[in-house]
Order: structure tokens, then C-alpha cells, then sequence
């Protein structure tokens, strides 16, 4: 079963500078223009806007290289 995310929800992946979290913030269901290249997306196959937790940079992933982050009481 694929993994699914929601706007808002605080996730995390690896970078080139290592592992990055950041909180989801647009959900791509069709294919998008995002920094000269485009990405491929579908409602059955998503990709998400995260903006960076550190940095404030927007990246676009699809939903399998991403990982809820758990929120310890």
C-alpha cells in the first residue's frame, strides 16, 4: 500500500546534505513544472511540496520518499 500524506503533516528524507523534515504544504495529483523539470503525478501516485523545517526551501517528493515524523510526547 503506498504511503499517503496530507497538507500539514510533518514528514522527513534524504538529501544530498543528509536527512531533511519538513511540513507538507501542496499536494501535486497532476503532472507540474517545479524548477525546470517536470514531475510526473496522479491521483494514485502523488507528489508533495514540503517546505524545510531549517531552510525554508520548497521541495516536491513523491510520497515514497517521505516519512511521517513522530511527535514524542
Amino acid at each position: 500500500m503506498a504511503k499517503t500524506f496530507d497538507v500539514g503533516d510533518h514528514v522527513s528524507w534524504n538529501s544530498e546534505a543528509g536527512r531533511v523534515s519538513g511540513r507538507i504544504i501542496k499536494i501535486h495529483t497532476r503532472d507540474f513544472d517545479y524548477k525546470g523539470h517536470t514531475h510526473r503525478a496522479s491521483e494514485a501516485a502523488p507528489q508533495y511540496e514540503i517546505r524545510s523545517d531549517k531552510t525554508d526551501h520548497i521541495a516536491a517528493h513523491k510520497g515514497s520518499a517521505l516519512d511521517h515524523v513522530r511527535h514524542d510526547a
